[in-house]
């Protein structure tokens, strides 16, 4: 399999750009390749720019993606694991939404000691 091209800040911007109003409660939910597109690419950049395979971020049913240095994970279910919601996700990686917020709200299931991303997000393109 064929490494990926880097993702640039500028197509980052543009795919949640897409979906900032129904984040913010303006629009309808966009289409589904609309909204996995912003969940797609944000989850992508993120693990470009912390790269690593010892936590796994989920983001159901858009996109699943290993980030963060620290012991490999190579089988079963990974010891770090974030899931979330894709409408939660975009808000976190745009910064309408604090981490701290959203694991005590249960919006996101963080699990093992490696599995905080708080000091990743938001994703710098989109503050």
């Amino acid at each position: 399999m064929p490494a990926q091209q880097p993702i640039p800040a500028e197509e980052l911007r543009a795919a949640v750009d897409a979906v900032r109003p129904w984040l913010a409660g303006a629009a309808e939910q966009p289409p589904r390749s609309v909204l996995g597109a912003a969940v797609r690419t944000s989850a992508r950049w993120l693990a470009q720019q912390v790269p690593g395979r010892s936590v796994e971020l989920r983001v159901p049913p858009h996109v699943a993606v290993q980030l963060v240095p620290g012991p490999r994970h190579t089988r079963g279910t990974p010891p770090n694991v974030v899931e979330t919601d894709a409408a939660t996700w975009l808000r976190l990686a745009a910064g309408e939404l604090r981490w701290a917020e959203a694991v005590a709200a249960g919006a996101v299931s963080a699990s093992g000691n490696r599995a905080d991303l708080s000091p990743h997000l938001p994703l710098s393109p989109l503050r």
